[in-house]
């Protein structure tokens, strides 16, 4: 009986343990300090494969735990907390900051830093601000929110953008900034898609970027792709959208009845007659029958809506020993010139991070791009600017044209056809794009925590096929077209390794990282071109292939041309901390170059110094300045991004008289040059603070940047050319002001203001050319670079205003001697001699702008959020180069500006002549009349988002956009960006308007 109890309870026993031990579900909600949700953290139960990350309302679930297990909760910045899974299944979870962990990581060359110990310059972009702008670069998405940081946009698919850091501080050679992703450099990001990034971080002083040397003498920009994360769940994510760009800021073209007005008042008897056989051929318009009855708006005829969408789709997770993360991306984009102009990109791109062993890790990074980018004639914008609006589209008595009767302006006694459709239904400009970019490294920790080594390689191999295809076609008036083919293989293999040791430790109050490493790429070009005419079959487009041409048409027009060079560096940084208030950093590199044959190398050095005040025991009781830094740094960084060696050897026959007879013979001249390294030395001043609670967050620089060595195009007089040496120094400086401010009112609403500006000033303060000066342009639109002047300034004549009687010509002696007439320009005369010469013109002004700024604002109300950001800058010049053009041709057409503000009397205009005075070379120099300001004020992106969270859906967030929608400013084009300067067919840019989804699950 007793045996029985005791089995029946030993069993009940084993029961209610078994009981006690049912596996369970647990869920909870993890908030920070102020109580709000903490999305991302991870929850992993100790000693078992369970764990979840919480979702963007910092909710967990947690399946088949029992109770005694314990979880451990871990959120960057935040103290971990372990708690016991005990009775209760649902867990109300608050973690505590942790101050030293709070410290911000930043990505600096080959490696990282805690933002609170830079010295330098550098300015953090996230992705959730990239992703507002719906484009093919992501670098397009940067404008306005960066200070010292100017992108020029554009509005042909598939282009890049002109992004300049710092101002311009070479003149010959190239000017890309430095790209570098996951550590691989590049020099242009089209390949990604602004889904891929996480963040991106703007160097933008020579001690920040003296560390990649020989590539980042315009600037560096570090982009960080997205990755997985440890013991993390799939997470499958769609974003999409769709929209229609439109042309904004359409220039108003004279139309027939102005148009006509100005003929007649040029006094031109042959435009005259040209306006009467106009009438002759199209009839007389029935409103007023001394205008042709034709009133074409030639831009209204070659603008379309253009269509941009985008997708991509992506999965990122790992598990205990590896992360990934792997996505997709289709971007389309139509132009809004109509014809085939159009981009198409597709994109794969794949980030696999492995713990072989708890000290050794390797990664992969790889990315293919596939894009299709159908180029405009840009010259369809230069023709509907110039083609007169008397001419129609279509001309039915134009038999001879074909295949399409187009008008031809030749046919009204114009000089040229005119009519820009031609150019845009009989060109095609194809542009195959394919890009294929592998990196992959491994780091192994020698000394845990304190010494590893890493070696990276990467290759970026593009290959660009082009295919530009010219259709037959005739207009009538012998003018005919013949179809032509021309092919263009290239290829670029860049590769990269790079070796890098790391030492860091912390002893006491002194915390230092030490790193030495080596550099070495390759890079290789190879360009061939053929061009083939009078193609076979051209209708069909199986026949555009140079089989299809003949074969004669081949002599002299196959070109091939290959390049290949070296460079190996070997660097090093130490960057040092005490106390947290006193900082170190410095950078030397060497850098040796296969393109400089008399001396290959280089040797750049940088420091940097900071001092964190608040960190001092007297700001104990300076309640308000929660974070107080001074900064300074010096640097030097070379450019090897010129030619390997210029120059020309002259051999010239002369004659010469010898006693009584003449002799012939010959002069040699050389000029070759062997130039070496452009040196940029640069010195910033900044400061760093934060106040009310660190809510408010402000930066300000001041820097000068000089390029020394700067190589520039030498007049040399005995060989009547110009020759690239270095010879200058070019110098950038101005003041960079950012501030950001974060804020709520109550629980549910939550908005942040930002702000910044930049000042600028551009100029070659030396110039080694015995003339003082180099003349780029063309003669009738001359730039000069003077010494204390900008580089490429516009040069020309000040204009005063315009006559405007006789009386006034007559008390005028330049009036008198030049023949002048009311409705004439009057120029300043700048060295008082009574004569408007040369000598009087001066430097109008540079399209680089004294001043830009940038802000933005953000607010969330519960569910719904709204953004909204700002761009502009202020004191740059455009030369008009489209009105400009009158000089060459006189039978053309002109904007609508200058129809209705020409002078046609007196008190009409004291801006612009008469038309009359148009056609007359005194007022067609080139003077600030064709020179215009470029200051513009725009409303960058506006967008609207609504997020859905339920328990029964995915995370969902759709929001609608408008970039560019409205813009203000006082130029005579379509748009004030222009990248040189020189308006002459600039491609519009376009407002863009989108509604899209994101889904995360």
């Amino acid at each position: 009986m007793k045996i029985r109890l005791l089995l029946t309870f030993v069993a009940l026993l084993f029961c209610g343990i078994g009981f006690a031990q049912q596996p369970k579900t647990i869920s909870g909600t993890i908030v920070g300090a102020d109580g709000m949700p903490l999305p991302g953290a991870e929850v992993k139960v100790i000693g078992k494969n369970i764990f979840d990350i919480t979702d963007f309302d910092g909710n967990f679930v947690l399946e088949g735990v029992v109770e005694g297990d314990t979880f451990r909760v871990t959120f960057l910045g935040f103290k971990p907390q372990e708690l016991p899974v005990v009775g209760a299944n649902d867990y109300q979870i608050t973690l505590e900051e942790d101050a030293a962990a709070l410290d911000e990581v930043v990505v600096v060359g080959y490696g990282t830093q805690r933002k609170a110990d830079l010295t330098g310059s550098i300015v953090t972009i996230e992705s959730e601000e990239i992703e507002k702008t719906p484009t093919s670069n992501v670098m397009q998405s940067l404008q306005g929110k960066v200070a010292g940081v100017q992108i020029t946009s554009v509005g042909s698919p598939g282009n890049s953008p002109n992004v300049r850091v710092r101002g311009l501080g070479t003149y010959t050679s190239g000017t890309n900034v430095l790209y570098v992703v996951d550590g691989a450099l590049y020099d242009n990001i089209d390949f990604l898609s602004t889904k891929d990034i996480k963040s991106i971080n703007v160097l933008k002083d020579a001690s920040s970027s003296a560390i990649y040397g020989v590539r980042a003498a315009n600037g560096v920009i570090i982009v960080e792709t997205k990755s997985g994360r440890i013991n993390q769940k799939p997470q499958f994510e769609y974003d999409g959208y769709t929209g229609v760009q439109r042309a904004q800021d359409v220039v108003k073209m004279a139309n027939a009845e102005q148009f006509t007005t100005m003929v007649y008042e040029s006094g031109s008897q042959a435009d005259i007659q040209f306006v009467l056989n106009a009438m002759q051929r199209f009839g007389r318009s029935r409103v007023n029958p001394n205008v042709p009855d034709v009133n074409t708006d030639w831009y209204d005829e070659i603008l379309r809506e253009g269509l941009i969408q985008s997708h991509s789709i992506g999965v990122s997770g790992g598990g205990d020993n590896v992360t990934y993360s792997v996505g997709a991306n289709y971007f389309a984009q139509e132009g809004i010139l109509d014809m085939k102009n159009e981009y198409e990109r597709f994109n794969i791109r794949s980030k696999m991070d492995v713990d072989i062993t708890d000290r050794f890790k390797t990664s992969v990074n790889m990315v293919f791009s596939n894009a299709t980018q159908f180029q405009p004639d840009n010259a369809a914008w230069f023709n509907a600017y110039f083609a007169v609006p008397i001419l129609p589209v279509i001309d039915p008595l134009n038999t001879a044209a074909s295949p399409v009767r187009y008008a031809n302006a030749q046919l009204l006694g114009y000089r040229n056809t005119q009519n820009p459709l031609p150019i845009t239904k009989f060109n095609e400009d194809r542009l195959k794009i394919r890009k294929l970019l592998a990196t992959m490294d491994f780091q192994y920790e020698i000394i845990e925590d304190k010494l590893d080594i890493k070696t990276t390689y990467s290759h970026n191999f593009s290959a660009l096929e082009e295919r530009y295809v010219n259709l037959p076609y005739t207009l009538g008036n012998n003018y005919e077209v013949q179809s032509s083919i021309k092919r263009e293989n290239n290829s670029f293999s860049n590769q990269y390794w790079d070796n890098v040791l790391t030492y860091k430790d912390q002893i006491g109050d002194h915390r230092f990282t030490a790193m030495v490493g080596t550099s070495f790429r390759d890079e290789a070009v190879n360009e061939l071109e053929v061009t083939g005419e009078r193609i076979r079959g051209i209708g069909l487009e199986s026949s555009w292939y140079l089989d299809f041409a003949d074969p004669e048409s081949f002599n002299n027009n196959v070109k091939e041309i290959g390049k290949r060079y070296y460079g190996m560096s070997y660097f090093g940084r130490v960057s040092y901390s005490f106390m947290d208030r006193y900082l170190l950093y410095g950078t030397f590199r060497a850098d040796g170059s296969s393109k400089f044959t008399l001396d290959p190398w280089g040797y750049f050095p940088s420091v940097g110094l900071g001092w964190v005040i608040s960190e001092e025991n007297f700001m104990d009781n300076v309640g308000v300045i929660d974070f107080l830094k001074l900064r300074a740094a010096w640097g030097k960084l070379g450019n090897d991004n010129v030619a390997a060696s210029a120059g020309s050897n002259t051999i010239d026959v002369v004659s010469a008289p010898f006693g009584d007879n003449p002799r012939t013979g010959i002069v040699s001249t050389s000029v070759f040059s062997n130039n070496t390294w452009e040196v940029i030395e640069e010195l910033n001043f900044g400061v760093d603070l934060e106040v009310l609670e660190n809510r408010l967050s402000l930066t300000a620089d001041y820097y000068i940047r000089d390029t020394e060595n700067a190589i520039l195009p030498v007049y040399i007089p005995i060989v009547d050319q110009s020759i690239e040496r270095n010879s200058g120094v070019i110098r950038n400086q101005g003041l960079e002001f950012s501030g950001n401010y974060f804020g709520n009112i109550g629980e549910d609403f939550e908005f942040s203001i930002g702000a910044n500006f930049t000042t600028l000033k551009n100029e070659a303060t030396q110039i080694e050319d015995d003339r003082g000066y180099i003349d780029s342009g063309s003669a009738e639109f001359r730039q000069r670079t003077i010494e204390g002047g900008p580089l490429f300034g516009f040069y020309g004549y000040e204009r005063v205003g315009v006559y405007q009687n006789q009386a006034q010509i007559d008390a005028d002696p330049i009036a008198v001697s030049n023949n002048l007439v009311p409705g004439d320009l009057i120029y300043r005369d700048q060295n008082n001699d009574g004569m408007i010469t040369d000598e009087d013109r001066v430097v109008l002004g540079s399209f680089l702008p004294d001043f830009t700024y940038g802000g933005n604002i953000a607010m969330n109300y519960k569910a719904l959020d709204f953004s909204m950001s700002f761009y502009g800058q202020a004191g740059n010049k455009i030369l008009n180069r489209r009105r400009g053009e009158i000089i060459f041709t006189n039978d053309t057409n002109m904007d609508a500006d200058l129809a209705n503000n020409r002078w046609h009397g007196e008190g009409t205009s004291n801006i612009y002549p008469s038309a009359a005075g148009m056609r007359k070379a005194w007022n067609q120099r080139l003077s600030d009349f064709w020179v215009e300001d470029g200051e513009f004020f725009r409303i960058q992106t506006i967008q609207l988002g609504y997020t859905v969270e339920q328990e029964d859906l995915p995370w969902m967030r759709v929001y609608v956009t408008a970039e560019r929608p409205f813009s203000f400013f006082d130029y005579n084009g379509f748009t004030p960006e222009v990248p040189d300067g020189v308006d002459r067919q600039t491609y519009p840019v376009p407002s863009i308007y989108t509604v899209g989804i994101n889904v995360k699950f």
